[in-house]
């Protein structure tokens, strides 16, 4: 039976039509747009203990929010996140059926600093923004920061609507402030609902009871409470110590942790080019302020002049500068790109042509077909950015049992020996040959993103997983001499003592070299052992966790989990 791409819309986020309006009518746009995920679940941290939240991902942020909603806090920044992981226990304080089935998803991350003029309440009370809207349902309204790993506010290239965040939600009575709910022990259902883990109702008088009762308890022990928590906080930052925030969705079928860590790696991947002046420069425009609408009309006219018939392959490479360039700064435009699919089609048409038809019928490239592939794989990888949740995507992937998936992996893979090139200097062409490769790194790993969220939520070896990818690959003449010519790019970029820093691109395709490494010797067999037998020697004395702190400024954010892929390849060397 053939896939109709529906049956993985499981990995898309389930609508909670009521919360879905609170984050409409109370969020900026900007914040809304960049909404990827929300699920309820109990919550523990320091500060909080056995809360039933809805815990609200963005693509920099996880936010929380009470079980009905009334305000919406920042409970970490990716910025400041280290680690993010599944734990295998039995919560003690869930029911035995839901301990089963609960998912336990740990973040570690380091505290944030408080300004030295914010410590004091008072202090921070004087300095919010000014209120909005009518007088008798003026919104308070409050500055949400963003701040880098030293604790110090962002380079001024972040945009002004991601940094601020405005909440146009009144104050609940339980947090007067939406920016204290982290440091709040909020008011929550009684302990007996934990043991059996049944939601209350939003209208429950029970719940009602109780918050209004606590409510003016809470509100006369705010500043005290404020005080000590906030001097709290500043001296487990000063000390150096990790915090962590621990997040129990019960329920086997949870995405969040999928969202979690597909979000995470999009922000370090990001927030470590943006550390590249050139990459910096073309990032800054921002394309939030288009609508929609305009949006859509600018696409479709690109694509119109793409799709047409008889087009050069000058105007070609042209117009998918441009696409490229437009999907770069614009995350609506990445959205319509999958929900028309007529460009992805004619994209994966274009690479089997330029790149495998010369290949089989000449055995040679010309540098203008290696550079329109390069720009072809470029701009399908930045598609992927930041749009799993988009409905068509799923569908248009999945179906015909990933149909198109395949047609892009095999038209991927090309020979990267340069010495059977004819046409052209051979330094030119190994010039553009292994941009080339880099470009297809990027776009595989994006691809084994994409299995990997597959991998958890549909286990087996009949969709497009790990497992199914590489075993498409396997059989691909040139997919030996492929991972051979990465594997050796690795080690030669890992020995190299001429340039002991790599900038922030080389540091970011070093990452996704690794994870594709690490992929093959955990999932496909055959290409673990051809590793292991032309690379034992260098992965075990070169390519090490050493090595590559020695390569990578500490202050990147992919760094720490660059070495932890590369621990976890020497492990696997190792054991074997």
């Amino acid at each position: 039976m053939a896939w109709s791409g529906t049956e993985f819309l499981p990995l898309l986020p389930r609508r909670n039509p009521r919360l879905d309006s609170f984050l409409k009518r109370n969020t900026e746009r900007a914040l809304y747009e960049r909404i990827r995920t929300y699920e309820p679940c109990v919550v523990v941290s320091d500060l909080i203990n056995k809360v039933y939240m809805y815990a609200v991902l963005t693509d920099e942020r996880v936010y929380l929010t009470e079980y009905s909603p009334r305000a919406l806090t920042t409970a970490v920044s990716f910025w400041r996140v280290r680690d993010i992981e599944l734990v295998n226990d039995l919560p003690d304080f869930l029911s035995a059926k839901d301990r089963e089935r609960c998912q336990h998803i740990r973040i570690t991350y380091i505290p944030e600093k408080p300004a030295e003029k914010d410590r004091d309440w008072s202090q921070r009370e004087k300095k919010r923004l000014p209120p909005v809207g009518p007088p008798s349902r003026r919104a308070s309204h409050c500055q949400i920061k963003t701040h880098d790993s030293k604790g110090y506010p962002a380079d001024s290239w972040w945009k002004k609507e991601e940094l601020s965040p405005v909440l146009k939600t009144s104050r609940s009575a339980s947090c007067p402030d939406p920016e204290t709910l982290g440091l709040l022990r909020i008011p929550h259902p009684p302990s007996q609902l934990l043991s059996s883990y049944s939601p209350p109702s939003p209208s429950s008088p029970a719940e009602e009871s109780l918050k209004t009762a606590e409510s003016g308890q809470v509100t006369r022990r705010i500043g005290s409470i404020l005080t000590r928590l906030l001097k709290r906080d500043q001296e487990n930052v000063v000390g150096g110590r990790e915090a962590e925030l621990h997040l129990y969705a019960v329920s086997q079928t949870s995405t969040l942790y999928l969202h979690l860590q597909s979000s995470w790696n999009s922000f370090i991947i990001k927030s470590t080019l943006l550390l590249d002046p050139l990459y910096r420069r073309r990032s800054t425009t921002s394309s939030d302020s288009i609508s929609e609408e305009r949006t859509a009309h600018l696409f479709a006219q690109l694509s119109a002049e793409l799709l047409q018939d008889g087009i050069s392959l000058e105007n070609t490479y042209l117009l998918l500068q441009e696409l490229k360039t437009a999907a770069h700064r614009n995350v609506a435009l990445r959205r319509h790109f999958w929900r028309s699919g007529d460009v992805f089609l004619f994209l994966v048409q274009t690479l089997e042509e330029c790149l495998q038809g010369c290949q089989s019928l000449s055995g040679v490239h010309s540098t203008d077909q290696l550079l329109l592939s390069t720009l072809i794989v470029q701009t399908i990888a930045i598609m992927f950015r930041e749009t799993e949740v988009e409905a068509a995507r799923s569908i248009l992937l999945f179906s015909k049992k990933g149909a198109l998936i395949c047609r892009l992996l095999l038209a991927l893979i090309c020979d990267p020996d340069v010495e059977k090139q004819s046409l052209g200097s051979a330094s030119e062409l190994q010039a553009l040959l292994s941009e080339y490769l880099d470009a297809a790194c990027c776009l595989l790993f994006e691809l084994l993103l994409l299995g990997f969220e597959t991998s958890r939520c549909f286990p087996g070896d009949n969709f497009v997983t790990v497992s199914w990818i590489l075993r498409v690959l396997q059989p691909h003449p040139h997919m030996p001499s492929f991972i051979h010519h990465q594997a050796q790019q690795l080690v030669k970029v890992l020995s190299d003592q001429q340039e002991s820093i790599l900038s922030p691109v080389q540091a970011v395709l070093l990452f996704q070299r690794c994870r594709l490494l690490l992929a093959c010797l955990q999932y496909n067999n055959q290409l673990s052992q051809h590793l292991q037998s032309h690379f034992r020697e260098e992965f075990r004395y070169i390519v090490t966790p050493a090595g590559v702190e020695q390569k990578l400024q500490p202050h990147y954010p992919i760094c720490r989990p660059t070495v932890r892929l590369v621990q976890s390849i020497s492990t696997l060397i190792q054991q074997r």
